[in-house]
Formats: structure tokens, C-alpha cells, sequence
């Protein structure tokens, strides 16, 4: 199934206002120009019919005076009309002469008005003429006269300022979406940003800072989730220092009690030719256990002075292959390999007794579990300001599911499940990197083997 990512809050904020604007302004602008067309449209009918029946009336009363033909046309001449529109008189069937606008007779008329005036029935109809305009054809009876009366009144002006109108709508409309979408973007970052301070706090807690705090709000309901939140943290920093002290005070009792049996053991080394064989081998295995725990309890009382913050880093500007070459010879690597990369930068920022920890891990942990360090590389990083150190060996490799875990504390790789160590030496690698502004990790070298690399400064942060 294909993941799904949903929209960021603040987006899904802001499209809930424009929505709500489009749609509500959208339904505001429908009902209100329908209102406004169908008032316009009325007053239109009604100005129409009060027309053409005064007109009617006239032309009714011209009847009663003078019933000729020539006495009616001029009567109608004498209308008022519209521009574009037009009158028709029909007298006993027939229309009189000259009463039609030039080109518009009673063809142009709607059907359904002229039948219901054949009934003789009064009334209106809007159509659209010959020309494509729309108008409004209003019918009367002259009674007691056969004779009926037309006018058409044009509506184009009244169309034009529908079309106004409609113009006029949308654009408000669009204007009201796009100010509601602003407000919702606005709304959504204020309502967004106490959300914003926790999410940061709660990052420089995992960084490390268990010190952060969030600061009181004026909003109650803001202000008991800062609440909430630092009473959180306090109980989080309480307990990860509780634990701490615990194991530094562990490691700390384990000293004296293991330096004593490291002393014992030892003296009874040094007596081994008096020990029966089947004894000695039970010391050789007394020896090692002692030795590793006394390594243990080490790293251990080291890894709680970084969790604690209890180290100084003492950065210097180093040669690093001078270094490593140092390093080297003290942890017995003297004829070790160091290749410098033509473009790599040989100087870094580092502190010497953190970058010995790490280096000298690295070629103890290629000893245990790689069959030995076959060189150490000083390569060009692609982050910059930085420098990659790295040993390889020859050995069986690190799984690809277990170069991460194998950096964590007392974990182990298949390859390493029976082999002799604290299962801290990575942990303390990784930590020590960390703490340098760098990073550590492993893969793959090329014709067989593992790199353990380790990304370093080159400038002060």
C-alpha cells in the first residue's frame, strides 16, 4: 500500500478557511444575485406593463375618437417607445400601417403571447428577438374594440447591469477567499506556534539539554499544556539522573573491590608454575573474567561521566595523521598503514584524550572482531568543514541490519556473539564522536572487510 502522507496542520487550517470563505461566499454571491435578478427583473415587468397600458389606454381613447386606420397610426407615432423597441396595434386582425419598429413585426413576437391574446387574454412574456437581445412583449385587449396592443420593451440595459452585478459578486467573492485564506495562514501560525515552542523544547531535551523549560503562556488552556510539558520534563530529567547516579555509583563501588581482585589475580599468576595444570586453567579463566570486568567497570564509569556532562573538551588544532601515528604505536600498531587522501585536509579540531578513546577502540575492536586493522585512511568528507578517519580490516564484515545497533550500548554483532568484550567499545566511539561535533559509523570495504569511520571537525563550531 502506498504511503499516504497527510497535509501539515497549518495547511489543513488554512484550507478549512479558504473553503469555508469560497463556499460560503460562493453560496452568498449565487443567492444574492438571483435576488437582485429576479427584483430587477420585476420592477422591469412591472415599469413594462404600467407602460403599455397607458400607451394602450392612449391609443384606446384615439379609438373611441377617430377609428380610422390613419388617425390610429398616428396616435402610435405619437408613443414614446424605447430606442430598440417597438409597438404593434392590430385592429380587427390586421395590423395598422407604419405601427412597427423598422424590421420588427409581429413574427418577431413570442407565439405563446400571441395565442393567449387570440384568447383574449392579457399579458407578458420575456423572449429573446431576432437580434439576440432580450426583451419583455406585453399584450392588452382594447375593449370594446377588436383590436389588441403590443409593445416590446428591451432588456439589455437591465442585463448589462446583471452582468455588473455578477462581475461585481465573484470578484468580492474571490477577494473574501483570498483575505479568509490569509487569516487562516495567520490564525494557523499563532495557534501553531506554542505547539512549535514545545516540538523545539522537547528536541534540545533529546539533545541533551534537560535543563529546557517552556515559559507560561497567557492562555489557561496554553499555559496547562507548558505546564504539563515541564512537569514532564522534570520527571524525565529526574529519572535519566537517578540512573545515572546509579551507574556511576555502581561502577564507581566496583573499582575498589575489582582493583583488589586484579591485584590477587595477578599475585596468583605469577605463581602459575606452582599450580597444578587443571588449576591453571581454571586461573587463565579467572585472569580474562577479571580483566574484562575490570575494562568494563572502565568504560562504564566513563560513558556515565559523558551521560552526566561531567568531561571537558579540551579542542586543538592536530595533525591527524601525526596523531593516529601516535595512537597507533601506543596501542601497539606501530607499523600500521596511514594514507592520506591527496585532497583530504590533514588538521582537524579535537580533543587528543577523546580522539585516542576512539582510535584506540577502533584498532581494539578490528583486533577482537575484524582479525586485525590493516590501515587507517584520512579521506575528504562531503560535509563541509570535516574530515573522515577510518580503519579497515580484513574481517568477516558487519551486517547491514546491524550497523546501527552494534553502536549502542553492551550490543553485539553476529560475528562478535562469542567473542571476548565489554560490548561498550562502539558505544564510547560513537558517544566520544558526538561530543566532538562529529559521527560514527561502519561499512563495507571495498574487497572484503569492514571501515569503522569517523566523521571529525576541521574548524572550531
Amino acid at each position: 500500500m502506498a504511503d499516504r502522507r497527510s497535509l501539515r496542520l497549518s495547511t489543513r487550517v488554512t484550507l478549512f478557511f479558504a473553503i469555508t470563505a469560497l463556499l460560503g461566499g460562493g453560496a452568498l454571491t449565487i443567492t444574492t444575485f438571483l435576488f437582485a435578478r429576479q427584483s430587477l427583473l420585476d420592477q422591469r415587468e412591472t415599469a413594462a406593463v404600467d407602460d403599455a397600458r397607458a400607451n394602450a389606454r392612449f391609443v384606446k381613447n384615439e379609438l373611441e375618437t377617430d377609428p380610422e386606420p390613419d388617425s390610429v397610426n398616428r396616435a402610435v407615432r405619437e408613443i414614446e417607445t424605447d430606442p430598440d423597441g417597438w409597438v404593434i396595434v392590430l385592429v380587427d386582425g390586421r395590423v395598422v400601417p407604419s405601427s412597427t419598429g423598422p424590421g420588427n413585426g409581429l413574427d418577431d413576437l413570442p407565439n405563446e403571447l400571441l395565442v393567449s391574446m387570440e384568447a383574449q387574454i392579457s399579458g407578458y412574456q420575456r423572449f429573446t428577438g431576432a437580434d439576440g437581445d432580450p426583451y419583455i412583449a406585453v399584450g392588452i385587449r382594447i375593449e370594446p374594440f377588436d383590436a389588441s396592443y403590443f409593445e416590446a420593451f428591451p432588456l439589455d440595459t437591465t442585463e448589462r447591469t446583471l452582468q455588473v452585478l455578477a462581475t461585481a459578486l465573484i470578484v468580492g467573492s474571490a477577494l473574501a477567499t483570498l483575505v479568509a485564506t490569509f487569516f487562516g495562514w495567520s490564525t494557523s501560525r499563532r495557534m501553531l506556534r506554542p505547539l512549535s515552542r514545545v516540538a523545539d523544547a522537547a528536541a534540545t531535551i533529546a539533545a541533551g539539554n534537560l535543563d529546557t523549560r517552556l515559559e507560561e503562556e497567557d492562555d489557561p488552556d496554553l499555559n496547562r499544556l507548558a505546564g504539563s510539558f515541564n512537569d514532564m520534563a522534570d520527571a524525565v530529567q529526574e529519572r535519566l539522573e537517578r540512573e545515572q547516579r546509579f551507574a556511576s555509583d555502581v561502577s564507581h563501588e566496583l573499582r575498589s573491590p575489582i582493583t583488589a581482585l586484579t591485584a590477587a589475580v595477578e599475585v596468583l599468576d605469577t605463581k602459575r608454575s606452582d599450580i597444578p595444570e587443571r588449576t591453571r586453567q581454571a586461573l587463565d579463566v579467572v585472569v580474562s573474567q577479571v580483566r574484562r570486568f575490570d575494562a568494563m567497570v572502565i568504560d562504564l564509569l566513563e560513558l556515565s561521566r559523558i551521560d552526566a556532562g561531567a568531561t571537558d573538551i579540551n579542542l586543538e588544532d592536530v595533525d591527524l595523521a601525526d596523531l593516529c601515528d601516535r595512537v597507533s604505536q601506543r596501542y601497539g600498531y606501530g607499523d600500521l598503514p596511514i594514507e592520506v587522501h591527496r585532497r583530504a585536509k590533514r588538521r582537524a579540531m579535537v580533543d587528543r584524550v577523546r580522539f585516542e578513546r576512539i582510535l584506540g577502540n577502533l584498532l581494539d575492536n578490528a583486533t577482537t572482531h575484524g582479525g586485525g586493522p590493516v590501515r587507517i585512511t584520512i579521506e575528504p568528507s562531503p560535509v563541509r568543514r570535516s574530515v573522515l578517519m577510518a580503519v579497515e580490516d580484513e574481517g568477516p564484515g558487519v551486517a547491514a541490519s546491524e550497523r546501527t545497533r552494534i553502536f549502542e550500548r553492551f550490543a553485539r554483532g553476529s560475528a562478535a556473539r562469542h567473542r571476548v568484550g565489554t560490548g561498550l567499545g562502539l558505544a564510547l566511539v560513537a558517544e566520544h564522536a558526538a561530543a566532538l561535533g562529529g559521527e560514527a559509523w561502519v561499512e563495507d570495504r571495498t574487497g572484503g572487510g569492514a571501515r569503522f569511520v569517523v566523521r571529525l571537525p576541521t574548524e572550531a563550531p
